[in-house]
């Protein structure tokens, strides 16, 4: 018995993922957020599956006023995370940069509720619908963002992939 509980101890410390029902990777834990569609857990760094939210230095307009929108989205989803008991990231791949591409669940009280991280980026108009990667998975999301006129949908913006191309 004692054997197996190191052997557990040693599997979570070195190994820290799990597979889910579906086959999919899954790393939970405390997570820290780095930018509005970037999280870590345990040390590795977690990219929202098919989203895009504003660089950190972005800027756009509301009201024909300049406001930093990557620090409002990155405020945001750490808003969210802040209030949570932990996340869950279920993944497949890494992306070129060796970031884990995940679909993450924050848990928001002990009854197992949780929310779709990337769903309520897009929902709340502090990210966008990456469809070349999502295949529109959040468009409905944002369609309901653009809607409301939330986020930077209340205002103008460029595309944080085009910003990225023009200022990085």
């Amino acid at each position: 018995m004692l054997k197996f509980f190191y052997i557990s101890i040693f599997l979570f410390l070195f190994f820290p993922y799990s597979l889910s029902e579906d086959g999919n990777k899954i790393i939970s834990g405390n997570a820290i957020v780095i930018d509005g569609d970037t999280i870590k857990i345990k040390g590795a760094s977690i990219r929202l599956f098919g989203i895009d939210a504003p660089e950190k230095k972005q800027i756009c307009y509301k009201d024909n006023k300049p406001y930093n929108c990557g620090h409002v989205s990155t405020k945001f989803l750490k808003r969210i995370i802040n209030d949570t008991i932990k996340v869950d990231c279920y993944y497949k791949n890494k992306d070129r940069y060796k970031r884990i591409i995940a679909r993450c669940f924050s848990h928001i009280n002990k009854k197992k509720e949780r929310l779709n991280l990337n769903y309520m980026m897009v929902r709340n108009g502090h990210a966008i619908d990456y469809k070349r990667y999502s295949k529109g998975e959040y468009s409905q999301a944002e369609n309901i963002a653009k809607k409301e006129r939330v986020g930077i949908w209340s205002g103008k913006f460029e595309r944080p992939e085009d910003w990225r191309r023009k200022y990085k």
